[in-house]
């Protein structure tokens, strides 16, 4: 059973970037679909990014696209998530998630969700 674990969230300035990793253990990722999420305080959990089990498609919600870049290197078992010119509204608990499927970004086509981590991004 695969775990998935995020890193690299902290408090950073608005305009300021930060890349997140998440590294995964116990099985492979290259077979699979790797999603970001996230969830603001008292907000349901949003799709951010998905890359296509061997790079070569991603997809972005439209509040990201242009400043947020996924990739992963299967080598490593390890998806990447760059955010630049990060916003206050970017602030969330982000998540990974792997999924079989490709072009349905929905929370109930992902899952092993590991912990989180958090990002907060001050004006």
């Amino acid at each position: 059973q695969v775990h998935l674990e995020a890193s690299g969230g902290r408090l950073v300035q608005a305009g300021e970037s930060l890349r997140l990793d998440c590294a995964a253990s116990g099985d492979t990722i290259s077979k699979y679909t790797m999603g970001w999420f996230r969830q603001a305080p008292g907000k349901g959990r949003e799709f951010v990014a998905a890359i296509f089990y061997n790079g070569a498609m991603t997809y972005y919600a439209d509040s990201v696209k242009g400043r947020f870049t996924i990739s992963r290197d299967n080598a490593k078992n390890t998806v990447y998530l760059q955010m630049n010119s990060l916003k206050p509204e970017d602030t969330a608990v982000y998540y990974c998630a792997r999924s079989l499927r490709w072009g349905r970004w929905s929370v109930d086509e992902f899952t092993s969700w590991g912990q989180g981590t958090q990002v907060t991004v001050s004006s």
